[in-house]
Formats: structure tokens, sequence, C-alpha cells
């Protein structure tokens, strides 16, 4: 089980709290730890895991999205260095388990929100006429490489 703690914390943190709550369920009615909290710290190790990956991928959406916006910006390399950074870290700390958990259509709806409306003392540049379906198609495009970030979301 401890290898599973290294390999993937957030199903090992799901497993060690069904665990104890099958362990808390058993145990006599004198004094007892405090399951109910103890069982929800180790939930909130695997959920603070993914919260970090989806993290990375919000800013990895953000950044590409202001590429996209700003395309003459002179900032727009740092953007794109950064872009391909955060995906580098998000695919280190994605495991197996958390790909059900992570909505990249939320993450990315939560970018669009987060671009400045304007820049350089300009409005951002027309973004594709759906910006809330332009954005990656599922987790994997979202963590894949980008041969000219600027173009693409």
């Amino acid at each position: 089980m401890s290898n599973l703690y290294d390999t993937d914390v957030v199903e090992w943190s799901e497993r060690q709290a069904q665990l104890l709550r099958g362990m808390a369920a058993r145990q006599p009615s004198n004094e007892q730890p405090d399951w109910e909290n103890i069982i929800e710290e180790v939930e909130s190790v695997g959920q603070s895991q993914v919260e970090v990956v989806e993290s990375l991928l919000t800013n990895v959406l953000l950044h590409d999205l202001k590429a996209l916006a700003w395309p003459e910006a002179r900032d727009v390399p740092s953007w794109e260095g950064e872009a391909r950074l955060f995906r580098r870290q998000a695919r280190r700390k994605l495991t197996p388990s958390m790909r059900g958990k992570i909505n990249v259509a939320e993450l990315f709806s939560d970018a669009v929100e987060g671009l400045p409306t304007r820049m350089y003392d300009q409005a951002p540049a027309d973004l594709p006429a759906a910006i809330p379906n332009a954005g990656p198609a599922d987790l994997d495009d979202a963590l894949a490489d980008r041969e000219d970030p600027a173009r693409q979301v």
C-alpha cells in the first residue's frame, strides 16, 4: 500500500479513507479517535494533489489564451514558455486516478474568465467565436505540447 502512496496519492487517500470508515464503524463506544476528521484529512491529501494539477492546467490555458488574444505582444514567447512549463509540471503530477476528476471544460472556462479585458492598452484580438467550446477536447489535449501555442488553445 505504501507503494501506492508514492505512485498515486489520490487513489491511496481514497482507499485509506474507506479503510478508516470501516474501522470506525467497528469501534466500541468508549473514547474513540476523531474518526470523522481523521478520514477527512486523509481524503484531503488526495484532493489537494488534484487541485495542484487543476491549477497548473488553468495556468496553461490562460497563458495559451493570452498568446492567442494578443499575438503581437512582446510577452508571447514568455507566455508560451510558461505554458510549456506548466504542462510539463501537470504531466509529472498527474496520476491515473485523477483523470476522472479533472473537468477540462470547467478549467477552460476559468481561464477565459481570467483573461484581462485589456493589455498594453489594447483589447484582446478576436478569439474563436464559440470561445466556451474552443478549448481542449479533453485532458490529453490540454496536456499535449503545442508547436505554436499562440495559435492553438
